[in-house]
């Protein structure tokens, strides 16, 4: 009979790739048919992975703590926190982040992230997410640039292959 797969151990595992900007290793982690969603990202398989790559090949300051890491059964859940600066801006971010995972497999199926947008939007946009970022429409037009980053980012990819 096989080991019991310990998804503790995969969060904490998740989040040391993180720690070390090991994107591959994040995709890793993940199941086949994963879904992933945040404020800004609403991802699907390959996707999902990809997006992790991608902002772990850009973050040349990320600094990520991760805490309170639970696992129970096909659940887990942690809080992290990212200290980084924003590409597009310049700005320096620290983003407060509760994580919610469904496990499958041995893996990660669903996630969840939930941060506070507003507060992100002031650090990274400055006085446009100041005045703007509690609306829908700069959400909006935050989500749409970066889902074109990530096909970019995806094309990219394959053309390396």
């Amino acid at each position: 009979m096989p080991a019991p797969i310990d998804m503790r151990a995969l969060i904490e595992g998740y989040f040391a790739a993180f720690a070390r900007h090991d994107g591959a290793a994040m995709a890793a982690c993940y199941h086949t048919h994963a879904s992933f969603r945040d404020p800004v990202f609403e991802l699907y398989g390959a996707e999902v992975g990809a997006m992790w790559r991608m902002l772990c090949s850009r973050a040349a300051d990320l600094r990520v703590q991760a805490s309170g890491i639970v696992a129970e059964g096909d659940e887990g859940r942690a809080d992290w926190q990212a200290w980084y600066t924003f590409s597009s801006t310049g700005r320096p971010v620290h983003n407060i982040v509760r994580s919610h995972f469904r496990f499958a497999d041995g893996l990660i199926v669903e996630q969840v992230d939930d941060f506070a947008f507003w507060r992100w939007s002031r650090q990274a946009l400055g006085p446009l997410g100041l005045l703007l970022g509690w609306t829908p429409p700069l959400r909006a037009k935050v989500t749409v640039n970066a889902r074109k980053a990530l096909e970019r980012f995806i094309a990219t990819e394959r053309e390396t292959k």
